[in-house]
């Protein structure tokens, strides 16, 4: 049986984007890209939704274009070999674009309805998922019980509004006896701070 993780950024007060989508904000330094790394060895499923799908695919393909971040160079061709599947109602499989994709064209797989059955039969055949972001794919799979583990990385900076991490649930949580929870300090790369503040992302993780 394999498992499903939702990973995810947050500012302090609970966002992972800003009031104008704003995601310029996390940054990923070396703690925070090895636990990236530890998170999808080969054959990991990578999860998103159609908005963070738009994101990922306008940079991922041609990530060398547009940085030299070592994280991102060592990312990339990481990312595009992954078998990855779009959640999403207005995205059709034929219209993924293979000349803007490149090989992600070929490793991308759309599912459109009865997410949460589809997504769980994936873990009932052995595979492991990573959910990147997402957050309303993420409360539609808690709703569900497809998520396994929750790891959350907060970052030390106010977006003062955007899109919440997490959406209102419809009833608790229920207790469970298995459930356990680990908070690790990851650094950030260091960066002037007007009040002389040692910045450092936490990273909570939470397992069913």
């Amino acid at each position: 049986m394999g498992k499903l993780i939702h990973f995810v950024h947050q500012s302090l007060d609970g966002y992972i984007e800003g009031p104008n989508g704003e995601f310029d904000w996390p940054a990923m330094g070396p703690d925070l890209s090895a636990h990236s790394r530890e998170l999808t060895p080969e054959g990991t499923v990578f999860l998103y939704g159609r908005k963070v799908w738009d994101l990922m695919s306008g940079f991922w393909p041609q990530a060398e274009r547009y940085s030299r971040d070592p994280h991102d160079l060592a990312f990339a061709p990481v990312w595009r070999k992954a078998p990855k599947v779009v959640v999403s109602r207005t995205l059709r499989q034929d219209a993924l674009d293979e000349d803007a994709l490149g090989e992600a064209a070929h490793t991308t797989r759309v599912i459109s309805d009865h997410a949460a059955e589809e997504l769980t039969a994936l873990k009932e055949a052995g595979h492991d998922l990573v959910l990147f972001g997402g957050s309303e794919l993420a409360a539609h799979l808690t709703e569900h019980g497809v998520i396994d583990e929750y790891h959350v990385v907060v970052h030390p900076v106010l977006l003062g509004g955007g899109r919440p991490a997490f959406h209102p649930a419809r009833a608790r949580t229920p207790p469970h006896p298995r459930r356990d929870a680990h908070l690790r300090r990851a650094r950030r790369p260091p960066r002037p701070h007007p009040h002389g503040l040692t910045e450092e992302a936490a990273r909570l993780t939470l397992t069913r």
